[in-house]
């Protein structure tokens, strides 16, 4: 028709494939950049999610509880007949969940009151997953 301009991207066949080259191209880095971001971000949750959890293994340190807590402080924290009778702190009490993490190491480690030390027999990675285990138990009803 008389009047009418060409249309240009088909009527340069050359443009039209540099501009689907470029669109390609432009496909290729944008799905790039989000693959690369969420290898970056998968690799990275791991880590962050050992740093939120320094217990490396919770089932051993319910095995160590068991075996050097539990007699007093009873399975759940809550005292065992022995541990009630001599009086020892509910683990599950406002009064033991307010004291900060290196109060409790510390008890753990030195004893106190009629509790006997610990750090002869447990390391110190092994206090503190008992530590985070303490803070793990559920609150006294």
């Amino acid at each position: 028709m008389l009047g009418q301009l060409p249309d240009p991207e088909f009527s340069q066949p050359e443009k039209r494939e540099v501009m689907l080259r470029e669109k390609k191209n432009h496909s290729v880095i944008c799905s790039s950049t989000i693959l690369t971001g969420l290898v970056v971000t998968l690799m990275l949750m791991p880590t962050s999610t050992v740093r939120a959890n320094p217990v490396p293994d919770s089932a051993a340190t319910s095995a160590t509880f068991r075996t050097k807590c539990a007699m007093c402080h009873g399975q759940h924290g809550g005292g065992s007949e022995v541990g009630r009778s001599m009086n020892v702190p509910d683990l599950r009490s406002p009064a033991v969940q307010k004291l900060s993490d290196s109060e409790l190491a510390q008890a753990i480690a030195n004893g106190k009151g009629g509790m006997p030390q610990f750090k002869n027999s447990l390391s110190e990675d092994q206090i503190q997953a008992l530590v985070t285990y303490i803070r793990s138990l559920h609150p006294k009803k």
